[in-house]
């Protein structure tokens, strides 16, 4: 195995910079990493009747809440002082968008490209940000000699768990979440099709925690997918999927929501029966990945409507007990993936192409109840 090691900041700085950050999160109101030392299967219990009317900051509402403000990071952005003025200013955690992807971090088998997964890590310990992973065992953006080596069971299996320990045993200690299965259900509820599915077997996701376990048991381990902040086919089979895992006693720590939302495609109040319902499992709930998109182009209605929206559901994780905190998918509509994928969509993020901010930044205030 070969690797390729930043040089900016040792993992021994950045783990000293990780427990400031970690001690951080903890002050005041804030409880988001306090259920570490709990029992497995306790969820936290994050609610709080405080409130900071004039927070000078989005990730300053979060963590009066007791919860975490989080942004997703492209690699390319962090020469762009305007881009990493936000990101270090704005976040109390930050999610790797690309560079722990599989392909990213393990191109060819044995060759693990670790340089711009500690960039990041430089980053946020630089700033007293927790890291969220992302992510270890996903059916995309795999690189061809995993999804086309036709590997036998006991092969890949091994594959998956050098993979697994190489990438969480590297950062063990320094990274606060993992996504360890990511998007492992059809829209209908079944298992998707995948190498990991057809090679193995459904047993390939429990697996995949007990190995990122054994690599870092510090680390919260989470199952991460789309679609599935409604009730809904899929929602309720992940819920059997992750129940069922904690009664073989499998170590799942947390629930990943994506909710790539859009405007005016969504109801408030049964996104927060069903989070709260996961939440009662006993493990975390975490926004994951949130964006609201809308059709192009964009009004002052429009973004008054996205605005009240990004309030509804950052109010969600408010009023649930056991929802930790939530990330953004990227900050600024310069960013985004949504053109890209949605052709005529967009505008789905709170800050515009110029890192201006819009109404929903002070939507995301008014869900944290600051002003």
């Amino acid at each position: 195995m070969t690797t390729e090691r930043g040089i900016a900041m040792s993992p021994l700085v950045r783990r000293a910079a990780i427990a400031v950050s970690v001690g951080a999160l903890l002050s005041g109101a804030a409880l988001v990493n306090a259920q570490a030392n709990e029992s497995p299967g306790t969820a936290p219990d994050t609610r709080t009747t405080e409130v900071e009317p004039n927070a000078e900051s989005l990730k300053e509402a979060a963590e009066a809440t007791g919860r975490f403000m989080g942004t997703a990071i492209a690699d390319g952005r962090l020469g762009d002082s305007t881009y990493t003025g936000i990101a270090s200013s704005e976040f109390s955690s930050v999610t790797a968008e690309n560079v722990m992807k599989w392909d990213a971090i393990q191109p060819q088998r044995g060759q693990f490209n670790l340089e711009p997964a500690n960039r990041l890590m430089d980053f946020a310990a630089a700033n007293a940000q927790q890291v969220w992973g992302h992510t270890l065992v996903w059916h995309s953006q795999l690189p061809g000699w995993v999804s086309n080596g036709g590997f036998g069971a006991d092969e890949l299996d091994g594959i998956i768990q050098d993979h697994i320990s190489t990438v969480v045993g590297e950062y063990a200690g320094e990274i606060a979440y993992w996504d360890v299965v990511n998007e492992v259900f059809e829209d209908d509820g079944s298992l998707r099709q995948s190498v990991f599915l057809n090679t193995l077997g459904d047993g390939y996701i429990a697996d995949a925690f007990r190995y990122a376990e054994a690599a870092d048991p510090s680390a919260k381990l989470c199952i991460n997918d789309y679609s599935t902040e409604h009730t809904n086919a899929k929602s309720d089979a992940l819920y059997d999927l992750v129940s069922g895992m904690l009664d073989q006693g499998v170590p799942v720590d947390c629930v990943g929501f994506q909710m790539h939302l859009i405007l005016d495609q969504y109801s408030a109040s049964d996104i927060q029966s069903n989070l709260q319902r996961f939440a009662d499992l006993g493990v975390e709930v975490v926004i994951t990945e949130l964006d609201i998109r809308m059709d192009m182009p964009s009004d002052d209605g429009k973004l008054a409507a996205q605005a009240t929206q990004y309030a509804d559901v950052v109010g969600v994780c408010v009023a649930v007990n056991g929802c930790a905190g939530v990330t953004i998918w990227g900050f600024g509509d310069a960013d985004s993936w949504v053109p890209g994928t949605f052709p005529g969509q967009g505008a789905a993020l709170p800050w515009d192409e110029n890192y201006q901010p819009k109404p929903a930044y002070d939507g995301i205030l008014q869900g944290f109840g600051a002003a």
